[in-house]
């Protein structure tokens, strides 16, 4: 066989013995775009060689977040579909098996179950996240039909965990382009003083509940990603002042320790295709004055306008220890 060789003029390879032999070949790249990669390749690149067992007859190199296969343009168009078919399983259930990943390849099908209808999202663990009890599912169909949500209710009954799997999901589908996520600085009936580093650090301890839930929600790489290109913000209320929020979930925690003036600024923030969720719990008022609390005064105020809606949470909606439903109920009686 005599030298194969590129021909640069019209991108054939050009070989044979006796006479040219012309065959198209191709160099496609694929960025692989906010995944974790030790979870998609494998740790030491191990699910990328069973992809490049699956094309043998492809130069398939990984460089970062980069995919880059050379050869014939009718098995790149194949191996570009198949990398495809990885990433969407991948953004619906937050991993990648290595059995999954042959299945894909072989075209078999899938022994993973498909999301449920009633799953918001899958989380990093690749279990689903759904709405677990009545006034969840509420929350969740009101989401769907309405631009401002309330959900009012006690510690533990997953308002803000759920709001925020909508937030995330409606990222994921494209409804939103970004995430707001946003608490009152008030500290819960003590004193802290001072805390210590820049902006970020002060403000940090205060949005740990926030950060906790996303980070159940949403890989740790795509989440640095989201979170350095301003994809989801995290911010205390005192910097909502002066913003229009457009496109994006915007969710209010803690309300209950906001003033009126508070509210009424951050409820006046909302822009364009923008969705609001406000949570809180009125009997966790940590305010000088509980009777100033802005959410007891919007729900009484805004009580009856088109596309705002309610959903009040109770004892029975709590999913944390059993201990807490007790718990609960106990400081009511008394």
């Amino acid at each position: 066989m005599g030298p194969a060789k590129i021909c640069k003029k019209c991108c054939f390879f050009v070989t044979g013995k006796n006479k040219n032999y012309y065959r198209f070949m191709i160099e496609k790249l694929i960025y692989l775009e906010s995944v974790d990669l030790v979870e998609f390749l494998g740790v030491k690149n191990t699910k990328l060689e069973l992809i490049k067992n699956r094309f043998p007859k492809l130069n398939i190199l990984g460089r970062g977040n980069w995919l880059k296969a050379i050869g014939d343009a009718e098995e790149v168009a194949e191996f570009e579909e198949k990398i495809n078919h990885l990433l969407e399983h991948y953004n619906d259930y937050n991993v990648l098996t290595e059995k999954s990943l042959s299945e894909i390849l072989a075209g078999d099908t899938l022994t993973t179950p498909k999301p449920e209808d009633d799953a918001i999202l899958f989380g990093t663990s690749g279990k689903p996240i759904k709405a677990r009890t009545e006034n969840q599912v509420k929350l969740v169909e009101a989401f769907k039909h309405n631009d401002l949500l309330f959900a009012v209710g006690p510690a533990g009954s997953g308002k803000t965990y759920v709001a925020i799997a909508l937030a995330v999901s409606a990222l994921k589908n494209r409804q939103v382009r970004r995430i707001i996520l946003s608490r009152p600085a008030v500290e819960a009936g003590e004193k802290l003083g001072f805390l210590p580093g820049d902006m970020k650090e002060k403000i940090d301890p205060y949005l740990q509940p926030l950060y906790d839930a996303l980070q159940d929600m949403i890989p740790a790489m795509k989440l640095k990603e989201f979170m350095e290109n301003g994809t989801i913000q995290i911010a205390p209320l005192a910097f909502m002042r002066g913003r229009t929020l457009n496109d994006a979930c915007v969710i209010l925690d803690e309300a209950q320790n906001t003033t009126t003036n508070q509210l009424k600024m951050f409820l006046t923030r909302m822009g364009t295709h923008a969705k609001f969720i406000v949570t809180g719990d009125v009997t966790q008022i940590d305010l000088p004055n509980p009777q100033n609390s802005g959410l007891v005064q919007a729900m009484r105020i805004l009580k009856g306008v088109r596309s705002i809606e309610r959903i009040n949470f109770t004892v029975k909606d709590i999913v944390r220890h059993r201990l807490v439903q007790d718990i609960v109920e106990a400081y009511e009686k008394e």
